[in-house]
């Protein structure tokens, strides 16, 4: 039983089982913009809309734990239950 053991992790090493593939993503092109203000981690959708008022558009909880996001001209606000996870700014949107 022990050799069989042996010779399965020796086949496994010879073969390149335990090889880790990687891929580098070029990024080209102008990055969206990095100076519009967004509403910071932890906030509630309460803050979020008091301040900047209602999105665009709202798209719909997904998975566990349930994201949601909030698109708005300048950003996108991710929630993850009823906090901010992440806003990121968008592509083309007029600086403030």
């Amino acid at each position: 039983m022990k050799k069989r053991v042996y010779v399965a992790i020796g086949l496994l090493a010879a073969f390149g089982a335990t090889q880790t593939n990687a891929q580098n993503l070029e990024m080209t092109g102008t990055p969206a913009a990095t100076n519009v203000a967004g509403p910071s981690r932890g906030s509630s959708m309460a803050q979020v809309e008091n301040r900047f008022g209602a999105p665009s558009q709202r798209v719909g909880a997904v998975g566990d734990p349930p994201i949601s996001r909030w698109v708005y001209p300048q950003f996108v606000v991710y929630f993850e239950g009823s906090y901010v996870i992440h806003a990121v700014a968008r592509r083309g949107a007029p600086a403030s």
